[in-house]
């Protein structure tokens, strides 16, 4: 009867689990309805998981200018921490790199043509100050020219499970402005591309995979080359952080950009309380459709204020949960012939104000664990893991995830509670006899029973 009611559940589960895995975003009208962010493009994430909480027109190709670094950053920091490139390492000024970084129309700071300079002083330029000299000068020395270096890009894109997406450059200028220098192949008039969606995906992977990133791009104000005669302050483009113009509490990080094509644009990311919130806006404008420095701040703030006011985290399910009527699941060659199981850990979730009884378990259990009849084989030792809980709005709600891996924080493992032993051979030889004889005894019952 226990097996029979197991193997019910097992199909409702998977038949419930299939049914929510067809949504794809949270509860969109009713932020659309509180936001109305003025952008081309906006999205808005919980920093930890990576939840879409809210999103408007976010995959479609738009301009992304200097938050293009934001992926010249990831490949220098996995460079640094697989050893293929040095903090203290030097970079020679060539001719491209001299030429740009002298046009003070874009963001730079002038590089000397017969300077030495260190690749933690060009980071900081770059993540700090924009700085699009000492951005193709980091890409020079990874890759050895810009070109194989967009190549880098646009593979390390993929690697990254990104989708809409086009590199031209690693600075995030309209090729134009290379004056003729532009990555060899690349069209001249040519400019970096990305989806909202595919935008904030690659700013969970920078801070995510390598955290100390916003030890930099916090950084209000630093003086470049600090001591010399060609010392340059540098205040940071992100004027959100708390000590500039449109500061913002717990904003710390993470880059902006600005290009005719593709307007002012921002990637924010800000911390309170324990809460961590992602949001990008491309080609924001005010009320009156005018793009801006203002503009892209204020409609990040609307996604900020919106995410701190209206969600909390909360813990949605206990530890050493049970599904109610599935404590336990039938064990065959065992000393028992169940075993009981539970959750391994609480799940935390950001949810909305007064929301978390809105959300039910869903348990997906793996299937390489049990036999066609949903049994496990003994021996089995607890903490197995069996499958995992996740939780699902019970209204049907959208729910959406920026990667499986983020998807997964708000997951818990289902185990064994306790070791089953395996049965030895005398026992599992009763158990066939008795088994025989029973399904012997049922056989002759119902044939009497017919010809009765």
């Amino acid at each position: 009867m226990k097996k029979q009611f197991f193997r019910k559940y097992v199909a409702g589960a998977l038949a419930a689990f299939l049914s929510v895995s067809l949504f794809a975003g949270i509860d969109q009208a009713k932020a659309d309805a509180q936001l109305n962010v003025n952008a081309d493009g906006a999205i808005l994430v919980d920093g930890e998981s990576g939840r879409v909480l809210y999103e408007k027109n976010a995959d479609s190709l738009l301009g992304i200018a200097s938050m293009t670094k934001m992926m010249t950053e990831y490949i220098l920091l996995d460079a640094i921490k697989h050893g293929r490139i040095k903090w203290d390492q030097e970079f020679s000024v060539d001719d491209l790199v001299y030429k740009i970084s002298q046009d003070r129309s874009l963001s730079n700071v002038p590089l000397r043509r017969d300077g030495k300079y260190k690749i933690r002083e060009l980071y900081q330029a770059m993540a700090i100050y924009s700085a699009n000299g000492a951005t193709i000068a980091i890409a020079e020395t990874i890759a050895g020219s810009e070109a194989n270096f967009v190549k880098m890009m646009n593979d390390q894109a993929s690697k990254l499970g990104l989708q809409d997406y086009k590199f031209v450059n690693s600075t995030g200028l309209n090729n134009s402005e290379y004056k003729g220098m532009q990555p060899a192949g690349a069209d001249s008039k040519a400019e970096n591309v990305m989806s909202t969606r595919a935008t904030a995906k690659l700013a969970y992977r920078l801070i995510h995979d390598f955290p100390d990133v916003l030890k930099t791009a916090s950084t209000p104000k630093l003086v470049f080359r600090e001591g010399t005669t060609d010392r340059i302050n540098m205040q940071n483009w992100n004027w959100m952080l708390p000590s500039l113009v449109y500061g913002y509490e717990g904003m710390d990080g993470l880059k902006t950009g600005t290009t005719d094509f593709a307007g002012y644009c921002f990637t924010g990311t800000a911390m309170r309380d324990g809460k961590r919130f992602l949001t990008v806006v491309q080609n924001a404008k005010d009320a009156s459709g005018k793009g801006g420095y203002k503009a892209r701040f204020e409609e990040t703030r609307k996604m900020m204020d919106y995410a701190f006011s209206n969600f909390t985290k909360e813990e949605v399910l206990p530890n050493h949960y049970a599904i109610k009527g599935m404590t336990s699941v039938p064990v065959i060659k065992g000393k028992a012939d169940s075993v009981k199981v539970y959750t391994s850990a609480p799940i935390d979730m950001i949810v909305l104000n007064g929301d978390k009884g809105n959300y039910k378990p869903v348990l997906v259990l793996d299937k390489n664990k049990l036999d066609k009849n949903g049994d496990l084989t003994a021996p089995v030792k607890k903490g197995d893991k069996i499958g995992y809980i996740k939780m699902v709005p019970k209204n049907g709600e959208k729910v959406s995830f920026l990667t499986n891996d983020g998807e997964q924080k708000v997951q818990a493992d289902v185990v064994a509670a306790e070791n089953v032993e395996k049965a030895n051979g005398f026992v599992l030889m009763m158990r066939g006899i008795g088994g025989f004889f029973g399904d012997l005894w049922h056989g002759i019952s119902s044939a009497v029973k017919h010809v009765l």
